[in-house]
């Protein structure tokens, strides 16, 4: 099954309608082959609970687009797991050359009801999955000096959200500390904010709320982070390292 498409891997891939489904698609269009991550057990937690067929119909519609596809259930909360998906990845697709990390847990809560368990768990998730695929990364890239690339996305979203956003703050660290650390395997880290992105969790009337605050007068879609990612992974968006950068329609005031 050898290729001479680069393979990505991109993390939190659950859904159809989610952002690392939208950038999945986009890099399969661009000519990478694409492995993808999922955890049914934390969208069954969900509002929009778990669909187990969405994952490997997205891998059908990312082989449709002429990628090689693999989709792996994932419980990133496991210390194994990291190695576990980039020997996965290496065995049936080869060695990736791109990280994408889109993964997330988050459970509402604020500073005065957040309990250690939850908190603990945000960490485990969201920060130290993020250091243990990023140094899984970096142990096994051998690939051109300046192709590599790390990926991952964060948020503002941390009032009334403490341990999801404490967690991502953690997150970002970890990624930008990797684009100087890196800097001798010729790898790129960037992170994107997107900001409030309709992947079905919003009401009608929190989306017109968001959407007033926003100058071009709507709320992101997953597409809008996507073709960020896809430009950030490519050859002509690498001279861009270490950076947070927001694609977020230019929201000011954000009340999510």
């Amino acid at each position: 099954m050898s290729s001479s498409r680069p393979i990505a891997l991109v993390t939190g891939a659950s859904r159809r309608i989610g952002i690392a489904a939208a950038i999945a698609r986009a890099l399969a269009q661009d000519g990478w082959d694409v492995a993808t991550s999922y955890y049914r057990p934390y969208d069954a937690t969900m509002p929009w609970g778990s669909a187990p067929a969405e994952a490997d119909a997205l891998a059908d519609e990312l082989r449709q687009a002429g990628a090689r596809a693999l989709a792996i259930e994932a419980d990133l909360a496991d210390i194994d797991t990291p190695a576990r998906l980039f020997d996965t990845v290496r065995e049936h697709l080869g060695a990736v050359t791109a990280l994408v990390m889109s993964h997330c847990h988050s459970v509402d809560s604020a500073i005065l009801d957040t309990t250690v368990q939850s908190f603990d768990q945000h960490m485990a998730v969201n920060a130290r999955a993020t250091w243990l695929l990023v140094r899984e990364f970096g142990r096994r890239y051998a690939g051109v000096h300046g192709a590599g690339r790390i990926l991952a996305i964060t948020s503002d979203h941390t009032a009334f959200n403490l341990p999801y956003g404490a967690s991502k703050g953690a997150l970002e660290r970890i990624v930008l500390a990797s684009a100087r650390e890196f800097a001798a395997l010729g790898i790129t880290a960037n992170i994107i904010n997107p900001g409030p992105v309709d992947t079905g969790w919003m009401t009608e009337e929190f989306m017109a709320e968001l959407a007033a605050q926003t100058p071009l007068g709507r709320v992101g879609q997953p597409q809008d982070t996507a073709n960020l990612a896809r430009f950030l992974c490519s050859a002509a968006g690498g001279w861009i390292n270490g950076q947070i950068v927001y694609s977020n329609g230019g929201i000011k005031s954000p009340a999510y």
